[in-house]
């Protein structure tokens, strides 16, 4: 299975439909609740529930996932109420149309899941009709929708918003330490098509660490990211540095990422990083240790650029 530890919790939905054929005389059947089997819907709306439940049992690579939400609904084939979920000769046909919807709070998509729940209730279906219908056929399921996750970080995506890379560490100033949580930081802007425009070490010395923030300002970068000195070590200078010249805070973003880190390592409280702006730049600290500084990244890319075009004026 692959590894989705680093991905955001987040608000996943999903929808799906598909279709089981039948005759028009086990339509009228169903209508006249002269099914052999009994009630035909709510055992299929049960059994559509549990497919979707077992899913990970079923699907070796799905993830276990908690549904919070499902529901499944039944409609007899109309080619008026049903012309935009279907086409073609299908339209000819009678049946009933099995649509889905499932939501999710997790890490991972929650598409498999609907279709799964969709394929059993059809199923479910056909083994209650194949008394009384020799000609049953199950088709057209298909995933409607999907929302939460990536495709839902895509729409804060903003083409090369232009950023900077502060590291402020003494040792790797000295040249006794060299950078990994800067580089690790460039590389994961340039993944999602930001333009890293400056990448520069200092010393963990307040003014310095000003003086370089503000002449990325006064050029319009759009966002600073630092790495280092957001501890509570003695020459732990960025966060205080920073703090001085925030114009309006963005405690948000410094929560974000704490509670990312703190479910990954305990230590991750102890970060006193902050973010804010400074005219229409955003400047967000990150930690310094290579994985303090990936996995705050994560907590915050890409949706963090939509606060650009929040300063400027635009809606959120």
């Amino acid at each position: 299975m692959r590894d989705i530890t680093h991905k955001q919790i987040s608000l996943r939905t999903a929808s799906a439909v598909g279709v089981l054929f039948c005759s028009a005389e086990t339509i009228s059947l169903i209508r006249e609740d002269k099914l052999p089997k009994g009630n035909l819907f709510d055992v299929a709306r049960a059994a559509g529930l549990l497919g979707a439940k077992l899913t990970p049992q079923l699907l070796p690579h799905c993830h276990p996932v908690a549904i919070d939400g499902m529901e499944l609904e039944f409609d007899f084939l109309d080619s008026d109420r049903h012309a935009g979920l279907l086409g073609g000769e299908a339209l000819t046909r009678s049946g009933i149309v099995i649509r889905g919807e499932v939501r999710s709070i997790g890490r991972t998509g929650i598409e498999m899941e609907v279709l799964t729940g969709i394929s059993v209730a059809a199923l479910e279906i056909y083994d209650m009709l194949k008394p009384v219908d020799k000609q049953l056929e199950i088709g057209y399921i298909r995933l409607l929708e999907k929302k939460g996750g990536k495709s839902d970080r895509e729409k804060y995506s903003v083409t090369s918003p232009s950023c900077a890379v502060l590291v402020c560490s003494d040792s790797t100033a000295a040249g006794k330490r060299e950078d990994k949580s800067g580089r690790i930081i460039v590389g994961m802007l340039e993944a999602v098509q930001a333009e890293v425009r400056y990448y520069t070490v200092v010393p963990d010395e307040k003014t310095l660490i000003q003086q370089q923030i503000r002449e990325w300002v006064e050029e319009d970068i759009q966002y600073i990211f630092t790495t280092g000195g957001t501890g509570l070590g003695p020459r732990d200078n960025t966060v205080s540095a920073v703090k001085e010249i925030l114009e309006r805070d963005a405690d948000g973003i410094a929560e974000a990422m704490r509670v990312f880190g703190q479910m990954r390592t305990p230590t991750a409280m102890m970060s006193r990083g902050v973010a804010g702006s400074i005219g229409e730049t955003l400047v967000v600290t990150l930690p310094g240790s290579s994985d303090g500084a990936r996995e705050s990244l994560e907590a915050i890319l890409p949706a963090v650029f939509h606060a650009r075009k929040v300063m400027k004026g635009g809606g959120h």
